[in-house]
């Protein structure tokens, strides 16, 4: 079968194995995100874990029930055919996936959201080396400040072309995912996120006016009030310069703490 979209199918078994050895799975409920033909998950399932796979593409969706009749008769898997980004999830402890590489950002920021122990995903390389971007450095992103400000990231495993089918025109890395409370006082997530996402739309910009271009996220008085209340040199700076517990303290301003 062809692949869907941007999905690219794991077929380097020994990839496979290694990817579900990173982590203890037996007798944890596993989230797998775009199961595919079901390599990974048979790997998976192999290893004792109880998988549950969101696949968006019904044709697949097919394929696995088929494939796994079995297992999803005695309850060691749930196939929810959905859209991972938006469709209801039940509970899990782990991620393992090969995140199709158009939606990696947003299934990432979702993932977080939702929390988890440990995940073990794969991305295209570049936008894993984004994803832990040092901050304060030019490739920091919204990704890098935004992973970083909430988990670890290790990575594991590098892929080439050859190892999926069809191949695609860029290196895999395989990276180990684990939350953390954020190393500065976070009052309020929402505007958190809020701060990165205006900055970073305004990456050019100095931080004053990378904010009051935010009206759309904040009111204009609170926007005016923190510009008031915040250091004038980091105002004058622009978000690649900034360290995590400087835009801590410009969302902690915003919220009013």
């Amino acid at each position: 079968m062809s692949a869907p979209r941007d999905q690219h199918f794991l077929v380097d078994r020994r990839a496979v194995e290694k990817i579900a050895g990173f982590v203890e799975v037996s007798g944890r409920r596993v989230l797998e995100i775009g199961p595919g033909e079901g390599i990974l998950t048979r790997a998976l399932l192999d290893r004792g874990a109880t998988v549950i796979a969101v696949e968006i593409d019904p044709a697949l969706v097919e394929e696995l029930e088929i494939a796994f009749a079995d297992e999803i008769e005695e309850g060691r898997l749930e196939i929810i055919h959905g859209d991972a980004k938006k469709v209801d999830i039940p509970p899990f402890d782990i991620v393992v996936a090969n995140l199709p590489y158009s939606v990696s950002s947003k299934l990432t920021f979702r993932l977080l959201e939702i929390g988890f122990e440990v995940a073990i995903l794969m991305y295209q390389k570049e936008f894993a080396r984004r994803m832990i971007a040092p901050p304060g450095t030019p490739n920091v992103g919204r990704l890098s400040v935004m992973v970083q400000t909430y988990a670890s990231v290790k990575p594991l495993l590098d892929l080439g072309p050859g190892s999926f089918r069809p191949q695609p025109q860029v290196r895999s890395w395989v990276v180990r995912i684990t939350p953390h409370e954020p190393p500065y006082p976070v009052a309020d997530r929402r505007v958190y996120a809020d701060v990165v996402r205006v900055l970073f739309s305004h990456r050019r910009k100095t931080v004053r006016k990378g904010l009051r271009s935010g009206k759309d996220a904040f009111p204009a008085q609170a926007i005016e009030r923190a510009i008031v209340e915040l250091p004038d040199d980091l105002l004058q700076r622009r978000p690649e310069d900034l360290m995590l517990e400087e835009f801590a303290l410009i969302a902690n301003t915003l919220a009013g703490s």
